[in-house]
C-alpha cells in the first residue's frame, strides 16, 4: 500500500507561546460567564429572551463539525498509509474507554451509597408526561449497530451524527491511501479543506464569549438559582464526583502517561469552558480536535479517538447515570443490593452507547432502567427539573476525558510529541 506523506494540518501554529494562559478568547469567555450568571439572576425575563444568541452559537458550532471533521480524519488516516496501525490504535483506545467508564461507575455508586442524596426528598407526580415519552426513544442493540452505517453520507453530516461521520471518513481514508499517488489530488484538496476548517473555527471562536454569557443567562433565568437549593445535596454529591474524577483519575491518568496534569488543563481551558456553558460537547469539539493537535497527539490519532469517545467514553455522563439510579430508589424507599446495582449498571453502560446525539441522551438512557427495574418515573421527573445544571459538569468532563484520552493512545503508540507539551507550560 502506498504512503501519502502530508503536513498535517495547522502545524505552523504546533506551540502555543509560553505563559498564554490570558491570551485568546479564555478571559472574554470568564467575563461571558460571570455576566450571564449576573443576568440571569438579577434580570431573568430579558436572560430567557436572550437565548437565541446561544443557540445561534451552537448552530455556527455545528455547521464547523462536519466537514472539520472528515476532512482532518481522512487525511490523517491516508496521509499514515498504515492500516494496521489504525485498526491497532482503535483498539487500544476502545480498551482506556471502558477502563475510565468502568471506574466512574465505581466511584458514582460508592458516592451515592455513602451520602445517601435520595433520602428525605419527596417524590412528585409531576413531569412524568415527559419523562415518559423519554424511555420511548431507547434504542435496541441491533439499532446502535445499524446506526453506525450511514446510508447517505450527506444525510450524516447534515443531522451532524459525528460517529457515522467518523466510520465513513474512516473507509474514505483507507480507500483513499490504498489508491496511492492517484489519490493525492483528493488528499491535497482535503488538507486545504482541513486548513480553511480550521481557520473558520478560529473565526467562530470569537463569538463564543456571547454565545456563553448567552446560554448561562438563560440556564439560571430559567431555571433559577433556587433549584440548588432544593436538590442541593444530590448537586453537591454529583459535581463532588466529578471533581473527584478529574483531579485523581484524570490527573493520576496523566501522570502515568507523564503528561503535566496542569499544563494539560490549561491547554484545554477553552474546549472545557464552552462544554461546561453550553452542556454540548458537539460545541466543544472543533476546539478541543484544534488544541489537542497542538498539544502533541498526531492528527490521526485526535481525529479517530475524540469524535469516537463521544459515543464510547462519557465518563461524566457514566458518573451520573450511576448516582442518578439509585438515587431515584433511594426517593422510592427502595434498597438495592450491590448485585442489583451492578446490573442496572451494566445496562446503563451498554446502552448510553447509542444516545451521544440524542438531546437530554443521558436522561433517555436512565428513564428507560427506571421502566426496566421498575422504578418510579417520578424520580426522573425531579432530576429533569435540574437536568441542565447537572448536564454542564457532566459535559464538561466527557469533554476533558476524551481529550486526555488521545494523549493517552499517542502515548501508547508512541508518537506524543514531548516538545509541544512542553511549549504549553
Amino acid at each position: 500500500m502506498a504512503r501519502i506523506d502530508v503536513e498535517a494540518p495547522g502545524a505552523p501554529e504546533a506551540a502555543a507561546p509560553r505563559g498564554a494562559w490570558w491570551a485568546g478568547t479564555t478571559p472574554q469567555i470568564f467575563v461571558g460567564l460571570a455576566l450571564g450568571i449576573l443576568l440571569g439572576a438579577l434580570w431573568p425575563e430579558t436572560a430567557v429572551a436572550i437565548k437565541p444568541v446561544a443557540d445561534a452559537f451552537l448552530r455556527m458550532i455545528k455547521m464547523i463539525i462536519a466537514p472539520l471533521l472528515f476532512s482532518t480524519l481522512v487525511v490523517g488516516i491516508a496521509g499514515t498509509g498504515d492500516m494496521k496501525a489504525m485498526g491497532r490504535i482503535g483498539l487500544k483506545a476502545l480498551v482506556y474507554f471502558e477502563i475510565a467508564t468502568t471506574i466512574a461507575l465505581f466511584l458514582g455508586l460508592g458516592l451515592v451509597n455513602w451520602f445517601q442524596p435520595g433520602a428525605g426528598v419527596a417524590l412528585s407526580g409531576t413531569g412524568t408526561e415527559a419523562v415518559a415519552a423519554m424511555a420511548q426513544k431507547q434504542q435496541t442493540l441491533t439499532e446502535i449497530f445499524l446506526h453506525l452505517f450511514p446510508t447517505s453520507i450527506f444525510d450524516a453530516m447534515a443531522r451532524g451524527d459525528i460517529l457515522q461521520v467518523v466510520v465513513f471518513a474512516s473507509f474514505f481514508g483507507v480507500a483513499l491511501a490504498g489508491v496511492g499517488e492517484k489519490g493525492r489530488p483528493v488528499l491535497e484538496f482535503l488538507e486545504s479543506v482541513a486548513q480553511v476548517m480550521f481557520r473558520f473555527t478560529h473565526y467562530v471562536m470569537k463569538f463564543a464569549p456571547l454565545g456563553v454569557m448567552a446560554a448561562m443567562a438563560a440556564t439560571v433565568g430559567g431555571r433559577g438559582l433556587a433549584i440548588l437549593l432544593t436538590l442541593g445535596k444530590l448537586v453537591g454529591v454529583m459535581y463532588l464526583g466529578l471533581f473527584i474524577f478529574l483531579f485523581l483519575v484524570i490527573g493520576g491518568v496523566a501522570m502515568l502517561i507523564r503528561v503535566p496534569f496542569f499544563t494539560f488543563l490549561r491547554a484545554i481551558r477553552e474546549p472545557f469552558l464552552i462544554a461546561f456553558t453550553t452542556a454540548s460537547s458537539e460545541a466543544a469539539l472543533p476546539k478541543a480536535l484544534e488544541v489537542m493537535a497542538r498539544f502533541g497527539v498526531p492528527r490521526n490519532i485526535v481525529g479517530f479517538v475524540l469524535p469516537t469517545g463521544y459515543s464510547f467514553n462519557l465518563d461524566g455522563t457514566t458518573l451520573y447515570l450511576s448516582i442518578a439510579s439509585v438515587f431515584v430508589a433511594q426517593l422510592a424507599g427502595l434498597q438495592m443490593s450491590w448485585g442489583q446495582q451492578l446490573v442496572m449498571m451494566l445496562t446503563l453502560m451498554l446502552t448510553s452507547k447509542g444516545v451521544a446525539g440524542v438531546p437530554r441522551g443521558a436522561l433517555v438512557v436512565l428513564t428507560a432502567a427506571l421502566g426496566t427495574f421498575g422504578l418510579p418515573l417520578e424520580g426522573a421527573a425531579i432530576l429533569l427539573g435540574i437536568d441542565q445544571v447537572l448536564d454542564m459538569g457532566r459535559t464538561a468532563v466527557n469533554v476533558t476525558g476524551n481529550c486526555l484520552a488521545t494523549a493517552v493512545v499517542a502515548r501508547w503508540e508512541g508518537v506524543l510529541d514531548d516538545r509541544q507539551i512542553e511549549a504549553f507550560r
